[in-house]
């Protein structure tokens, strides 16, 4: 579970005096604790849904960083950038294009898809299966081309 450590990485990131990587660990922790207090009874949350968590933090920040950069504000670019690197260390290793092409297509192939009006059905699996380690957007494009 991401939760416990982060208590603890908090600590050595403040006796190291680490702001950048206090800030990524803040955020997390302020994540999954509001994710444990929105199922009420601060009841514990799966690995999975603290998986999906960090996606979502991850994908926050880089919009944000897009927008930064777009606007030409680089220092507010590079913060959310170090959190990125941050909140990345929490979750697996993600596949390149080729390990995620050769999964959906095994995924197409066993499910019997063949036009992309099965795509939901694929992208359930696909989601399901490659959970943490691949972008959606990455496997959305992927199914796609497949399909098509």
């Amino acid at each position: 579970m991401i939760s416990t450590t982060i208590d603890q990485e908090i600590k050595q990131a403040m006796l190291a005096k680490d702001q950048a990587r206090l800030r990524g660990l803040r955020a997390i922790k302020a994540a999954l604790l509001l994710a444990r207090t929105e199922k009420g009874q601060a009841e514990e949350i799966t690995e999975e849904t603290e998986l999906k968590i960090l996606q979502k933090l991850i994908k926050q920040r880089r919009e944000s960083a897009d927008i930064y950069k777009s606007q030409g504000r680089e220092d507010l670019a590079l913060i959310e950038e170090e959190e990125i690197e941050v909140i990345n260390h929490f979750l697996p290793k993600q596949m390149d294009r080729a390990e995620v092409e050769a999964v959906i297509a095994k995924i197409v192939e066993s499910s019997g898809a063949n036009s992309v009006k099965d795509m939901g059905k694929v992208m359930g699996l696909a989601n399901k299966e490659l959970a943490g380690k691949a972008d959606g957007k990455l496997i959305a494009e992927i199914v796609k081309l497949q399909l098509a």
